[in-house]
């Protein structure tokens, strides 16, 4: 099975929400190089993130998911 990132964080609760948010939906997310993070400063910047990555059959609408969810965080405009 071939993983695909599909989104990049910097701190490991920002990662988990994200797994979680995508694991409530039924998708079948890995979060990778948390622990490395965790591990050594200054590493999740190092290496561009903490990745979460889902299989490739549900890259797409995954994706999706997470930006529409990043879309209904907005402030409302004034």
């Amino acid at each position: 099975m071939k993983l695909v990132t599909i989104f990049r964080a910097f701190s490991p609760a920002e990662a988990q929400l994200i797994r979680s948010r995508l694991e409530a939906a039924e998708y079948h997310p890995f979060v990778v190089d948390e622990l490395s993070a965790l591990s050594v400063d200054g590493y999740s910047m190092a290496i561009g993130g903490i990745r979460v990555q889902v299989p490739e059959s549900e890259a797409t609408e995954a994706r999706a998911l997470v930006e529409a969810g990043a879309q209904a965080e907005l402030p409302s405009e004034i």
